[in-house]
């Protein structure tokens, strides 16, 4: 664990002395164009959430669950299942 939190350590500043080694102005480019790039993800992220909520409706479909794979039963599962359908009787 420490060997991972030193690599962490270690690219974190070595990734910022790249950053101080760079002239402001490119340092601003650079700030301007992530900025840019989140704002636009945000936006495409907000009208993507608001046109799949208003296309749907605000009804609920409840349906019976058959099972979780198609594999077949065990002993085991058949055993408990007859158990619990006593138990319910």
């Amino acid at each position: 664990m420490k060997r991972i939190r030193d690599k962490i350590e270690y690219y974190t500043l070595q990734a910022d002395n790249r950053w101080k080694i760079l002239p402001v102005k490119r340092q601003r480019l650079l700030t301007k164009l992530f900025f840019g790039g989140y704002a636009l993800l945000t936006l495409l992220v907000i009208v993507s959430i608001c046109i799949s909520t208003s296309q749907r409706n605000n009804e609920i479909s409840i349906n019976h669950i058959d099972g979780i794979s198609g594999s077949p039963q065990t002993k085991d599962t058949i055993q408990a299942n007859k158990i619990n359908s006593l138990i319910k009787k």
